[in-house]
């Protein structure tokens, strides 16, 4: 069979681009080999940190506790008509300071003037009687039972002008204390039914802040407090404003709950602040915070320990360079730092940086860094 020599040359065209494009598989395939065989340390990829070590350290701290809060006023009361009638006069405006005695409302007194002028009189008259039948006693006229029963009716009458002289005094509402006058409810001329609330007021001098408190944290504020004579010489109790800002005044504890609440487990405690500029008003809201001195407790830096299904952990370094995982209880968070309740101990050696790097069980190389120089350089928290 004859082949042209058209065919004879498609054919070693096609075989010759074959051979070049295995050529050039069998060079990627050899580059690749070669890219992965390179050494991580000579560019084929990043060093490893350093694994630094350090240990936990006993010295003194303040334990910070945030605590939910509302604040009241220590006298806040609502202001109520005891007789009805039209409001005849308003001494006072909303939001303004007035003293104890100030006259606050005024209703209109004359059915309460008319009476009390009636039982004055009745009274009177009735004075007149006795003194003349005392006379004609002196006579032998009038006997001394008459003279008893003169008396008697004297007394009621008497009664009763003290009475109306009471239902007249409630006419006009004076201010029981010092305080704020709050909103008014009612305007000038409106008729007042007995019991209505004309105004709430307040007597902000000291505000009382309430929260509540665990039980855990119960009983160590209570020895606190038993310790310290019912004075909070260590317990520092401030106040964060809604605003974030603290109050520039210092509380102290002055009173606490008579039970528990059992669906929360927890108690309320009371917190009294002075309030000489008047900033704090019945009503708002805040955090309480508590600053407890602990002394000689153990500490490490929060970059130091790990959390796993809400269980925090640390790498503790054996004598024999291998790591170990451990549980850790943790009894309070400050700023940087863990203060540490259960399981480390002073003398133990942890890992500070490189966590991520090794494995429970790894014998590793490390650098040790003293703790007070890594307490003094803090500003990362934990992994």
């Amino acid at each position: 069979m004859k082949i042209s020599a058209i065919a004879i040359i498609t054919l070693a065209i096609v075989t010759a681009s074959l051979s070049g494009c295995a050529a050039k598989a069998d060079s990627h395939e050899q580059s690749h080999d070669e890219s992965h065989a390179a050494p991580h340390g000579e560019g084929g990829g990043h060093e490893a940190h350093k694994i630094l070590v350090t240990s936990p350290l006993k010295k003194d701290v303040i334990s910070t506790q945030p605590y939910v809060c509302q604040i009241h006023s220590c006298k806040h009361i609502e202001v109520r008509a005891l007789e009805g009638g039209y409001l005849e006069q308003i001494g006072v405006k909303e939001g303004q300071a007035v003293t104890k005695g100030t006259l606050m409302f005024q209703i209109m007194p004359t059915l309460y003037q008319a009476r009390l002028d009636s039982e004055v009189a009745e009274a009177n008259r009735i004075q007149i009687e006795l003194t003349n039948a005392q006379t004609l006693n002196q006579k032998g006229i009038v006997s001394p039972q008459e003279i008893a029963i003169k008396k008697a009716e004297l007394a009621k009458a008497q009664a009763k002008v003290m009475l109306a002289k009471a239902e007249l005094s409630f006419a006009s509402i004076t201010a029981p204390f010092d305080g704020i006058v709050d909103r008014q409810r009612n305007q000038l001329g409106s008729l007042i039914e007995e019991g209505d609330v004309l105004t709430t007021f307040s007597d902000n001098s000291v505000m009382w802040v309430y929260f509540n408190v665990p039980e855990k944290r119960y009983f160590e504020y209570k020895t606190q407090l038993d310790k310290d004579g019912g004075e909070t010489d260590h317990l520092k109790i401030e106040l964060k404003l809604a605003s974030g800002k603290l109050f520039p005044q210092v509380g102290k504890i002055g009173a606490i709950e008579a039970d528990f609440n059992n669906m929360t487990g927890n108690i309320a405690f009371r917190a009294d602040f002075s309030n000489p500029n008047g900033l704090l008003r019945n009503g708002q809201t805040g955090t309480i915070l508590i600053h407890t001195n602990l002394k000689d407790t153990l500490v490490i830096p929060q970059r130091a320990t790990f959390e796993i299904l809400d269980k925090r952990y640390a790498f503790v370094v054996g004598e024999d360079d291998v790591v170990h995982q451990r549980d850790i209880t943790v009894q309070s968070a400050q700023d940087d730092i863990f203060v540490i309740a259960e399981g480390l101990q002073e003398g133990d050696k942890i890992i500070l940086e490189g966590i991520r790097q090794v494995r429970d069980g790894d014998k590793i190389e490390y650098e040790f860094h003293k703790p007070e120089d890594v307490l003094g350089h803090l500003k990362y928290h934990a992994e």
